[in-house]
C-alpha cells in the first residue's frame, strides 16, 4: 500500500506521521498502555495532512487493529487540536500584556483616567465654551442617570461633565461614557457623603466652589446642578443678559410672575436663602470673586456636631457680602421652583403649568423618599427610559 510522505510525494512505506493514542493490544502484554507510535496513513485518510508533522523513517508497521483504532479517532483529535489553536489565538495577545488583560476584563479601571485632569476633561467636553457640571459620589449614580435622561431630552447632554468624588464613580461613568467624568484629588470616602447634615456631606458639598472656580479660571461658562433635579425644558434661553451669576430662590412662598431678578432682601437669619444647587456662572471677575468668597465663608463656618453646616449658608453669606461687586440675576420662580413649592402647592403648580423648566427634589431628606416622590410625580425616569441616558441602564 502507498503512503503520503513529507512534501506530498507518494512512495513505499518509509515516512509517516505522528499520531498519539492508547493501544489496547501490545501483542505480548494483554493490557492497555499509553504509547507514542508512528502510523502509516493511506491517501484516502490523509485529508488533513497539513496538521500532521513528519517523523523519522520506520522499520516496522503496526498491526492492522492498531491502525484502525487510531484512524477512527483521528477526526476527533483534529477537531480538538483546531479548537485549542483558536482559543490560544484569541487569548495570547492578552496573556502577553497584563495591562491588556486588565482592559479586556474591565475597561473601567483603565489607569489613564487617574491622570485625566480637569483641564483635559473640560477641553474635551465643552461645547460653545460651556459646561454643565455636577458632583457625584457612587451612591448618587441612580440620580445622576435620572438627571442625564432629562438633559438628553433637551439635547444638551454632550456638555455634561461629571466631577466624580470617588474612583468607583470615575471608572463607572468613563467605562460607559468615556471622557465625561473626572476626579479632582483627593478622592472622598465613597460612603461619606450619603447623609444630609453629616460631616461627610459637608466635606462633599464644600468642594463645590473650588471645582467651579477652577473651571472659571480655565475660561469656561459653567452651569452647576445637583443631580436630584429634573429638566422639563432647556434652561439656557432663560439666562438672559450678560450677568456674572444666575441662581434660583429656595424660598417656598409664591412670588408674582413678574418678580424682580435682583438679589432678594435678607431673611430672619440676616442672609438670603438662595439655592446653591443650581448656579450658572460666566468666567468674569465678579463670578470668580463670589467663588473665592464662598470658599472663605466655608472655612470660617466649619462643620461641627453642634452646628451641622452645609455649603448653602456660606454661599448666601458670600452673595450678601459681595453685593454690589457681583452682577447677579435671580431666575424666574415659575420656571425654576424650589421643591418646597413645586411638590407642596398643587394650586400653584396648576396655575403655572407648562412654565416649569428645572424641578429640584429638595425639602425632603433620604434617597428612598426622594425616589418615591419623583415616582409619584412621574419624574423618576430611569425605570422605563434608561436607554435614553448616555450611561444606559446602571
Amino acid at each position: 500500500m502507498d503512503t503520503l510522505t513529507y512534501g506530498g510525494h507518494w512512495a513505499k512505506p518509509r515516512s509517516c506521521y505522528e499520531v498519539t493514542g492508547k493501544f489496547l493490544n501490545n501483542h505480548k502484554k494483554k493490557k492497555a498502555i499509553k504509547i507514542r507510535e508512528n502510523v502509516t496513513i493511506s491517501p484516502s485518510k490523509a485529508t488533513s495532512h497539513s496538521l500532521i508533522r513528519p517523523l523519522r523513517i520506520i522499520t516496522s508497521i503496526p498491526p492492522p487493529e492498531t491502525r484502525r483504532l487510531f484512524l477512527s479517532r483521528g477526526p476527533a483529535l483534529l477537531l480538538l487540536l483546531l479548537s485549542l489553536l483558536i482559543i490560544v489565538g484569541v487569548l495570547f495577545p492578552y496573556i502577553q500584556s497584563p495591562i491588556s488583560l486588565l482592559s479586556f476584563n474591565s475597561r473601567s479601571s483603565d489607569p489613564k483616567w487617574r491622570g485625566y485632569t480637569l483641564h483635559d476633561a473640560a477641553a474635551y467636553v465643552a461645547k460653545n465654551n460651556t459646561l454643565i457640571v455636577c458632583a457625584v459620589s457612587e451612591a448618587y449614580l441612580p440620580f445622576l442617570n435620572n438627571w442625564l435622561i432629562s438633559i438628553a431630552r433637551q439635547k444638551q447632554q454632550d456638555k455634561v461633565l461629571v466631577i466624580a468624588e470617588d474612583y468607583a464613580t470615575l471608572y463607572k461613568v468613563n467605562e460607559r461614557w468615556p471622557g465625561h467624568a473626572v476626579l479632582v484629588p483627593p478622592a472622598l470616602e465613597a460612603a461619606a457623603a450619603h447623609k444630609f447634615g453629616s460631616q461627610g456631606f459637608f466635606n462633599f458639598t464644600a468642594r463645590r466652589p473650588r471645582h467651579l472656580l477652577q473651571i472659571l479660571e480655565l475660561g469656561y461658562n459653567v452651569m452647576y446642578n445637583d443631580v436630584d433635579m429634573v429638566w422639563l425644558a432647556d434652561p439656557f434661553p432663560y439666562l438672559k443678559g450678560e450677568h456674572d451669576v444666575y441662581f434660583m430662590d429656595d424660598m417656598a412662598y409664591v412670588k408674582p410672575l413678574n418678580h424682580s431678578h435682583d438679589l432678594p432682601p435678607p431673611g430672619k437669619k440676616g442672609r438670603t436663602y438662595i439655592c446653591s444647587c443650581m448656579i450658572y456662572l460666566r468666567p468674569t471677575t465678579g463670578a470668580k470673586l463670589l467663588m473665592k468668597k464662598w470658599i472663605d465663608e466655608l472655612q470660617d463656618q466649619p462643620w461641627s456636631r453642634a452646628k451641622k453646616a452645609n455649603d448653602q449658608p456660606a454661599f448666601n453669606w458670600a452673595l450678601n457680602k459681595t453685593s454690589g461687586q457681583v452682577d447677579v440675576y435671580l431666575l424666574p420662580q415659575n420656571a425654576f421652583p424650589t421643591g418646597g413649592l413645586y411638590f407642596k402647592n398643587k394650586t400653584w403648580v396648576q396655575e403655572t403649568k407648562g412654565m416649569h423648566v428645572i424641578i429640584h427634589n429638595n425639602y425632603i431628606i433620604g434617597f428612598e423618599k426622594k425616589i418615591k416622590r419623583f415616582r409619584d410625580y412621574g419624574l423618576w425616569l430611569v425605570d422605563d427610559h434608561a436607554s435614553e441616558s448616555p450611561l444606559g441602564k446602571l
